[in-house]
């Protein structure tokens, strides 16, 4: 019979106190899993959600510009030296370092237009660009040809079009091709129609008011892309629409510490009952040890055997703990992350290092009572007899 026979056989006859150990490391390790894992599914949702966000970075004219505005109310601006962005300089946007990163380009041209007896925006964009920057976009109808505009709901409200209406702008004649549904947003507000159409209208060839840029996705370098942009398109002004982001990751960042605190403590108390269980195991076998030292076991070979229980019944806690830390993440994420489908991957890594744990925690944890079994004295241990 081998030591690890033994140390098996001496876990069956102790039921009770293998049990113990093993529920205190399976409610450490699936604790410590399921915090892990939650906070993984939260971030992977939020980095899934944020490439939904649509435009995060902002390219316009660099200028002088003082704005006067106050509590939101709008008293017009100074403004001089405006210039506007020629639409062939933004091409070099594809030469930055960190051009894989970025999903859409989307040229806009703005300008102010009458329509019967109402002034209104007009916003010449690249449609397919706007299906990324603009993913939340629903429209009634269809996306305008070269002859055609949309409006933004409030937009076809206050002029009192519908889809198939026809509308005159600086002379020319339009159709109304679709509506926009209510975004909640200021596009509801503006008339929209083909970059090229709206740079013909405004006699603005080749030139572009402002463009946005869709790259904020997971991994993404945000503050890096600015700077290279910057740099390519050195009489531009290039910002970062990230103030909410940066508010929630670092949330989340902090969340992640705190975590690990709670991680750190529960390791803690699970470390300190497998000490004690083992501890009063050794004690418990105080005779059984002096019969083993008396027919020739060795000092190595009765640390042996604590250590192969411990490590049996901590490799088994690893395992159920994954399991179980897995399988309350699944039910978790479907109440406490709005819109989740509650799909948690089996993540291998985190498995074998639930399993490497659970083992390291039970092994250094009976350390100390393996040694001291070690020590004991048989013929004190068979005089107990």
């Amino acid at each position: 019979m081998t030591l690890k026979h033994i140390s098996f056989k001496n876990l069956i006859r102790r039921k009770g106190k293998a049990s113990f150990v093993l529920a205190g490391l399976v409610i450490g390790v699936s604790t410590i899993v399921g915090i892990i894992s939650f906070v993984d599914a939260m971030t992977n949702d939020i980095n899934h959600k944020l490439e939904k966000y649509g435009a995060n970075i902002l390219i316009v004219p660099r200028t002088e510009n003082l704005p006067l505005t106050y509590g939101g109310l709008s008293l017009g601006g100074v403004s001089f030296e405006m210039e506007e962005i020629r639409q062939e300089e933004l091409a070099r946007v594809s030469s930055i370092k960190n051009a894989r990163n970025i999903a859409a380009l989307g040229p806009l041209v703005l300008g102010v237009v009458k329509v019967d007896s109402h002034k209104v925006l007009l916003a010449g964009v690249d449609f397919k660009a706007s299906a990324i920057l603009k993913p939340w976009w629903q429209i009634k109808g269809k996306v305008p040809d070269d002859k055609g505009v949309m409006l933004g709901a409030e937009a076809a409200r206050i002029l009192n079009l519908n889809v198939a209406d026809r509308l005159m702008i600086k002379d020319r004649r339009f159709i109304v091709s679709g509506i926009l549904k209510p975004t909640g947003s200021q596009d509801d507000q503006l008339v929209f129609t083909r970059l090229t159409t709206a740079q013909s209208l405004f006699d603005k060839g080749g030139r572009v008011s402002m463009a946005e840029v869709a790259a904020l996705c997971q991994d993404c370098p945000i503050e890096a892309m600015v700077e290279q942009i910057s740099d390519a398109l050195p009489g531009a002004k290039v910002m970062a629409i990230q103030q909410v982001v940066k508010g929630r990751m670092e949330t989340l960042g902090h969340f992640k510490k705190f975590s690990y605190g709670i991680s750190g403590v529960i390791l803690l108390i699970g470390s300190l009952v497998v000490l004690v269980t083992m501890m009063g195991s050794v004690r418990e076998r105080t005779d059984e040890i002096g019969i083993f030292r008396a027919i020739g076991f060795r000092k190595r070979h009765v640390m042996e055997i604590v250590l192969w229980e411990a490590a049996i019944v901590s490799g088994l806690a690893g395992i159920v703990g994954y399991l179980l830390g897995w399988g309350v993440t699944k039910v978790a994420v479907r109440y406490f992350i709005e819109g989740h489908s509650g799909s948690v991957p089996f993540d291998f890594e985190l498995a074998a290092g639930a399993f490497i744990l659970a083992l390291l925690i039970g092994l250094v944890s009976s350390a100390y009572p393996a040694f001291i079994a070690s020590r004991l004295d048989p013929n004190e241990a068979l005089r107990a007899l």
